[in-house]
């Protein structure tokens, strides 16, 4: 039986993005995702517009954009703001905790972009040794 202190307990316990119902799964599944670590590694360099960062994002689909955008800033990663022009104009910019994620983004970014020549040595090897089987 689930008594009060027991659920005092559980909601003082650090987030374990291992636990199912943790929702730190979900932001780390929007920061990683195939759009969202590059629609923050983009906005890193600086505000743009929807278009500006569709263009930049190379591959995303307006609606893939949209929905990403959507959920880092729910997650407060991104901060959008309209402007009261006509056509009306939205810019997308990084929160602090944007940045901060961001920085963490481009460091494996900028590593894993070093060490390409490794990684495709490896495929190259794992394929010629699995096609020799």
């Amino acid at each position: 039986m689930d008594t009060t202190q027991e659920r005092t307990e559980a909601q003082n316990l650090p987030y374990d993005v291992f636990a199912k119902a943790c929702p730190s799964r979900g932001t780390l599944e929007h920061v990683t995702g195939r759009w969202g670590g590059l629609t923050l590694g983009a906005l890193y360099e600086g505000s743009l517009r929807f278009n500006e960062l569709r263009r930049r994002v190379d591959g995303v689909s307006e609606k893939m954009l949209s929905q990403t955008l959507h959920a880092l800033e729910r997650d407060g990663l991104v901060h959008r703001e309209a402007q009261p022009t006509n056509p009306p104009r939205v810019d997308y910019e990084l929160t602090p905790l944007g940045r901060d994620v961001a920085e963490r983004l481009l460091s494996l970014i900028h590593f894993v972009e070093g060490r390409m020549d490794d990684v495709l040595a490896a495929r190259q090897h794992y394929d010629e040794t699995r096609g020799a089987r």
